[in-house]
């Protein structure tokens, strides 16, 4: 088949460069975008009369059908050619003939590409953003479950101070909540139509990119025809934002696997997303969770091929930049794939709530509560904490805990101790009492929740 290029270079370019060049085998998947936006650049040149508007509606019309053809599997594409507007053009030329050709009249592949991969980010940011909404309303569902389910919050890993499922559950839901506003930031930074600039340098017909951007869903064109074909930050902060979602979801998985171990028991995960063992036949495997996990990996190496890609490129298209897709494509097919999976898991994991109150009473996680009981009595903090500490050591080294130390050992180490510190210093009062914003309390994470709740109707 001829190369688009046919007229400068006169001899065939070798086989194993062309194989080398050719991208089709992973931007096929841009047929769609491709087109659809050469529909709207056909219509402008029909409009405005760079082209006969008899022509131009007889090539809307058969793209149109090329795009069903191919929609419903009657027309496969050719990966002999080097690239999907290749195919395109030839098909589209294939059925008109010299009409056909009228097509590329105005643009360049440049911006062509450049066009169908800005429709693709935001069509794929859309669907991600219906991903985590999904996930912030389940999160949400199993925090109203759990306002007054008393756990161990950690630091360090080690038991810290006392805090409820329902508020753990929505500093996840934070998180998840963050990257839903990061997606939709994108909108106005992603709102400029490559479509236009042509190779870099616009052109000389008379083009109304208005029309072209409004046709294809963008506020406008971009206003620098050399940044419009060279511009790939839309695709490298796609990148980004679908990292920190891997991210947060494999802390997430972390969370989930360590809490189904023996050693903690927090939950039971569904069998349903869980595996067994060729060997062993007690195993119970959190492998979803942890496929999860390993899969962040691969969305943070997408990331970094972008920025690496782009790191040295002078303005403006460079044949690096066709590395960009098949980091992105898979960014987004890894991202999707990971929310839903979750979102289905996370729906049916059962916490085991009981073993965390158990938990919850070990580790002395009222420690704070009970210095800042003496504080309340107008001890200074660095006194309380010392004669607290001593408290906790004691009960180390005879088998106490802080609910069941004998009032009289209390009151050997302060006479501020009163029979009034074992309603202090029980877990419900210490999560209870802590009414500062964005604390475990009902109240406040009952607020936590309508928050969510309304990020995801709204």
């Amino acid at each position: 088949m001829e190369k688009l290029w046919k007229g400068r270079l006169n001899s065939d370019t070798d086989k194993l460069a062309d194989k080398f060049n050719s991208s089709i085998d992973i931007d096929h998947i841009l047929y769609k975008q491709d087109i659809t936006a050469s529909i709207a650049h056909a219509e402008m040149l029909g409009k405005t009369g760079i082209i006969p508007f008899s022509d131009a509606k007889k090539i809307s019309k058969c793209l149109k059908e090329i795009l069903k053809e191919t929609d419903d599997g009657s027309l496969d594409i050719d990966r002999g050619f080097e690239d999907i507007h290749t195919f395109v053009e030839y098909e589209l030329t294939k059925r008109l003939g010299d009409t056909g050709k009228m097509l590329h009249t105005a643009r360049s592949r440049n911006d062509q590409v450049a066009t169908d991969f800005k429709m693709y980010v935001k069509e794929r940011i859309s669907d991600v953003i219906e991903y985590i909404k999904e996930l912030l309303g389940v999160l949400a569902d199993h925090a109203s479950d759990n306002i007054h389910t008393v756990m161990p919050g950690y630091t360090h890993l080690q038991r810290a101070q006392p805090v409820t499922l329902g508020h753990y559950l929505m500093a996840y839901a934070m998180m998840f909540y963050r990257d839903l506003k990061r997606y939709m930031s994108f909108d106005s930074m992603m709102n400029t139509c490559p479509l236009g600039s042509g190779a870099l340098a616009g052109t000389t017909y008379n083009t109304d990119r208005h029309m072209t951007a409004a046709a294809l869903g963008f506020e406008m064109p971009s206003l620098n025809s050399i940044d419009g074909v060279s511009d790939r930050d839309f695709a490298t902060d796609a990148c980004y934002a679908n990292s920190m979602v891997m991210l947060h979801l494999s802390r997430f998985c972390e969370e989930l696997i360590l809490w189904a171990s023996w050693e903690f028991k927090f939950v039971e995960l569904s069998d349903g997303f869980s595996t067994g063992s060729s060997v062993m036949p007690q195993k119970k495997n959190p492998d979803i969770a942890e496929l999860i996990r390993g899969k962040s990996a691969r969305t943070f190496s997408d990331l970094n091929t972008l920025l690496v890609m782009q790191k040295s490129l002078p303005l403006a298209y460079n044949k690096d930049m066709q590395e960009d897709k098949e980091a992105v494509f898979d960014s987004f097919d890894t991202v999707s794939s990971c929310l839903k999976v979750f979102t289905a898991m996370l729906k049916e994991t059962v916490f085991l709530k009981d073993n965390m109150k158990k938990a919850a009473n070990k580790g002395f996680i009222n420690a704070t509560d009970c210095a800042d009981y003496l504080v309340k009595k107008s001890l200074p903090f660095r006194d309380a904490y010392k004669i607290t500490g001593q408290l906790v050591a004691y009960c180390i080294q005879n088998d106490y805990t802080l609910e069941t130390l004998p009032l009289e050992i209390y009151k050997s180490h302060s006479s501020l101790f009163e029979q009034d510190v074992y309603k202090e210093i029980s877990l419900d009062t210490c999560v209870e009492r802590r009414i500062s914003y964005g604390g475990p309390s009902a109240q406040s994470v009952l607020l936590q929740i309508e928050h969510i709740r309304e990020a995801v109707n709204g």
